[in-house]
C-alpha cells in the first residue's frame, strides 16, 4: 500500500521545498552573463598569476615606489578632504533644494565620470594652467601654480573622484524623509545646527560609502594627473604613475604594484558590501516590535517643576511654563480661514483627504508654499520668522524620533538648539520623560521602542521644547486599539496644563471628542464647520464627518416634509428646514429598523433592500443595507435580533426609520 508523506513531516521537505522554488535562469541569458564573469575576472587572475610572490616584499619597499605610495596617499587623503568640503554642501543642494538649472549642475557632477580622464586633464590645464581661464590670476594674485606642483595633482585627483561622493550622498538624502528634517527645524534647530546634527548623521552609511569610493578613486587616478600636473618624482608621481614607468622597464615590478592597488580597490568594495548610495540611518534597523505600555503614570497633572526653573537660568531661551501663549491666525492660497483660541485650548482638525489638514499645520510651521499664515502667538507676531524661531513644535504621525540618538537626547534635542546648558536640558528632559511614564527608557534609541513608548518621547521632546503651539499630527494612528487608549489618557491629561494652544490632526471620532474643546471640520481648505465636540457630534455640517461619528449622513434639499434625496426619493422628517435649503439628514445607525417583511405601523420612512456587509462592533453588528430607492443605510442591531432575523449578505430586508429620528442640518 502506498504511504503519502505530508512535507511537513518531512525534515527536509522545506530545503527540498527551497530548492524547487529557485528560479533556474535560460541559457540564453546564464551563458553570456558567465561570460561576462570571466571576461571581467580573466584580467585580474592574469595579475595574481604573474606577480612574483617571492618578489612581492623587494618590489612594494624600493624607495620610488615606497616614495610613490606616500605622494599618493598624500594625494588622496587631500582630495578626499576637498571633496568633503565642496561635495557635501552640492549633494544636499541637488537633493532638497529645487531650482533653474538642476539636470545641468547634475550632468556637470557626472560628467568627469564618463569624461576620458586625458581629456579631463587638458580640461584642467585650459582651466587652471598657465594659460587658462583662472590660472594667470592664481599665480598673480596667489602665486598659485597648479600644474607640475602636488597642489595639481590633489585637483585632477578631486576633479575626478568628487562625484562618487556627490552621487552616493544625493542617494542618501534622496531617500531620507524630510520629516526629521522638519521636526528639528520646529524644536528650535537652525538649519545649520539640523544639517550636522540630524541630516548627516542619518545619512551616515551613504556618506561613509562615497567618502570610501572617492578615497579609492582618488588613489588611482592616473590620466588626468599626468595630463595636468606631469610625471614628477616626489612631486606629481604617484603609485599608478609609477606603475606606468615600471611597466616599460620592470614589468614584474609594475605587476606587484597593481596587485597593490587591486587589493585596496578590492577592500573598499567588500567592505561597503554593495551600499554604493548609502542607506539612511532610518532604514538600518527594524522596529521594535509592540510591547505593553511601560511604567505607570504619575499622577501629577502640572508641569515638571523644572521646566519652570531652568526657564529662568536659560535666559531667553524659552518660556516659562506659566505664560500663555492666545493663537491668532490668517491662512491663505490653498487653506482659507481664521482661526482664533485662547491659551488651553485643544482644536481637532478633521476633514476627509485632501481637505487641507496637515497643509493647515505646515502652514502654521512655515513650511509649505502652498499656504500662507499671518501667526500671532501671545500678542506676538511671528509671520516674518523662520520655523526655527517660531517655537511652534510639531509632531508628525510617525514621530520622526532622530534614529541616532536616544530618548534622552531627543527630548532635549529643542532645549539644546535653543541654547539651554547641556545638564539643564537633560534634566528637564528627563523630567518630561518621567512625566510621560518613560523615564525608564531614557536610554534607549527609538528602534528599541514600541510604537506607544515611541509617541510618548516624541510628545515629551515637543513638549519640552517649550512651545507656544503645539501642532500634532495624527498622533495616534500607527498604534493599535490598546496602546492608543493608553496613550490618549496620557495627552489629555497632559494637554490640560499646556499654556499654548493645541492641534490635533485626526480622523478618529474617539479622539476628536475626548481630546478637543473644539473641532474644526475643514472641506477644500475651508472651514466647514468649528464647533464644540458636543455640537459637531448632534448636527454634523459634513457627510464625511458625520460617517467618521459612526451616523448615516444624506445629502439632499429641503421640503415642507423633510428632504428631497438627489435620486429622487424623499425622506420624513419630524422637524423641516425652509424649503429649497441645502441640507443634511442625520440618522442614528441604532434608530434604523430592519424587517424581513414591510413593515406597518407608525414608520413613515420604508425601503427595500439587500444586506452588503455585517461587521462587528464591540457586541454589537452593524449592517449595511444598499437599496435602489435610497442611499446605502447602516443599521447596529445585538446579534441576537441578526440572528432571529437570519440575515447574512445578499439577504432581502426592508429597513425603516421614525420621522423622528431625523435630524436635518442646514448646509
Amino acid at each position: 500500500m502506498a504511504r503519502f508523506r505530508s512535507r511537513h513531516d518531512d525534515p527536509t521537505g522545506r530545503t527540498r521545498a527551497r530548492t524547487r522554488s529557485r528560479t533556474r535562469p535560460p541559457l540564453a541569458l546564464a551563458v553570456p552573463a558567465l561570460l561576462a564573469v570571466a571576461f571581467l575576472l580573466l584580467p585580474l587572475l592574469g595579475i595574481l598569476a604573474r606577480t612574483q610572490w617571492s618578489r612581492l616584499g623587494t618590489h612594494l619597499t624600493a624607495p620610488g615606489v615606497v616614495e610613490a605610495l606616500k605622494l599618493s596617499l598624500l594625494v588622496s587623503l587631500w582630495a578626499l578632504g576637498l571633496s568633503l568640503l565642496l561635495g557635501v554642501p552640492l549633494a544636499w543642494l541637488l537633493a532638497r533644494v529645487p531650482f533653474p538649472g538642476k539636470p545641468l549642475v547634475r550632468s556637470l557632477v557626472l560628467l568627469p565620470m564618463v569624461l576620458p580622464p586625458t581629456v579631463g586633464g587638458v580640461a584642467l590645464l585650459l582651466g587652471f594652467g598657465r594659460r587658462g581661464l583662472l590660472g594667470p590670476w592664481l599665480e598673480d594674485t596667489f602665486g598659485i601654480t597648479l600644474p607640475f606642483h602636488t597642489s595639481g595633482a590633489v585637483v585632477a585627483a578631486t576633479f575626478v573622484a568628487m562625484p562618487f561622493l556627490v552621487i552616493s550622498l544625493e542617494g542618501a538624502l534622496s531617500g531620507l524623509k524630510q520629516s526629521y528634517e522638519e521636526t528639528a527645524s520646529s524644536l528650535g534647530a537652525s538649519p545649520v545646527r539640523v544639517f550636522f546634527t540630524v541630516t548627516l548623521p542619518m545619512v551616515a552609511p551613504g556618506l561613509i560609502a562615497g567618502a570610501a569610493l572617492t578615497w579609492a578613486r582618488a588613489l588611482g587616478e592616473f590620466g588626468a594627473t599626468i595630463t595636468f600636473a606631469g610625471n614628477l618624482p616626489g612631486t606629481t608621481q604617484t603609485l599608478p604613475l609609477q606603475v606606468y614607468l615600471l611597466l616599460q622597464d620592470q614589468p614584474e615590478a609594475a605587476t606587484s604594484l597593481s596587485l597593490l592597488l587591486l587589493a585596496i580597490a578590492m577592500a573598499v568594495l567588500i567592505g561597503l558590501r554593495g551600499r554604493w548610495t548609502g542607506t539612511p540611518l532610518a532604514g538600518s534597523r527594524s522596529p521594535a516590535p509592540a510591547a505593553p505600555s511601560s511604567a505607570p503614570l504619575p499622577d501629577s497633572a502640572s508641569f515638571p517643576a523644572s521646566a519652570s526653573a531652568s526657564g529662568s537660568a536659560a535666559g531667553t531661551t524659552g518660556a516659562p511654563a506659566t505664560e500663555r501663549w492666545p493663537l491668532h491666525a490668517e491662512v491663505s492660497g490653498f487653506n482659507e480661514l481664521t482661526l482664533d483660541a485662547e491659551p488651553g485650548t485643544t482644536i481637532a482638525v478633521v476633514g476627509e483627504n485632501g481637505a487641507g489638514k496637515t497643509t493647515l499645520l505646515r502652514a502654521l510651521l512655515g513650511l509649505t508654499p502652498r499656504a500662507h499664515a499671518e501667526l500671532t502667538l501671545g500678542g506676538l507676531d511671528v509671520t516674518d520668522l523662520p520655523p526655527h524661531e517660531r517655537q511652534v513644535a510639531w509632531v508628525p504621525q510617525d514621530g520622526a524620533l532622530f534614529p541616532h540618538l536616544n530618548a534622552l537626547a531627543n527630548t532635549a534635542y529643542g532645549l539644546r538648539a535653543r541654547g539651554v546648558p547641556r545638564a539643564t536640558a537633560r534634566a528637564e528632559a528627563r523630567a518630561w520623560l518621567d512625566r510621560l511614564g518613560v523615564g525608564h527608557l531614557a536610554h534607549r534609541k527609538p528602534a528599541e521602542l514600541s510604537g506607544g513608548q515611541a509617541q510618548r518621547v516624541a510628545l515629551a521632546r515637543a513638549l519640552a521644547a517649550r512651545p507656544r503651539l503645539l501642532l500634532l499630527d495624527e498622533p495616534l494612528a500607527a498604534l493599535d486599539q490598546t496602546t492608543r487608549a493608553h496613550v490618549r489618557h496620557t495627552l489629555r491629561r497632559h494637554l490640560a496644563g499646556f499654556g499654548g494652544v493645541c492641534l490635533i490632526v485626526t480622523h478618529d471620532p474617539v479622539e476628536a471628542v475626548s481630546l478637543a474643546d473644539r473641532v474644526l471640520v475643514l472641506a477644500d481648505g475651508r472651514t466647514l464647520q468649528d464647533a464644540p465636540p458636543t455640537e459637531v457630534t448632534r448636527h454634523p455640517r459634513s457627510p464625511w464627518v458625520a460617517r467618521m461619528l459612526g451616523r448615516n449622513a444624506w445629502p439632499g434639499s429641503a421640503t415642507a416634509e423633510g428632504l428631497e434625496l438627489p435620486g429622487g426619493g424623499r425622506l420624513v422628517a419630524a422637524e423641516a428646514l425652509p424649503a429649497g435649503a441645502p441640507a443634511l439628514a442625520i440618522i442614528a445607525p441604532e434608530a434604523v429598523s430592519i424587517h424581513r417583511d414591510r413593515p406597518g405601523g407608525s414608520p413613515r420612512n420604508v425601503w427595500p433592500g439587500t444586506v452588503r456587509e455585517i461587521t462587528a462592533v464591540g457586541g454589537r453588528l452593524r449592517i449595511l443595507v444598499a437599496s435602489t430607492e435610497a442611499p446605502d443605510l447602516v443599521a447596529e442591531i445585538t446579534p441576537d435580533a441578526a440572528a432571529e432575523l437570519g440575515l447574512a449578505d445578499g439577504a432581502a430586508v426592508w429597513t425603516s426609520v421614525k420621522a423622528t429620528e431625523v435630524t436635518l442640518v442646514a448646509l
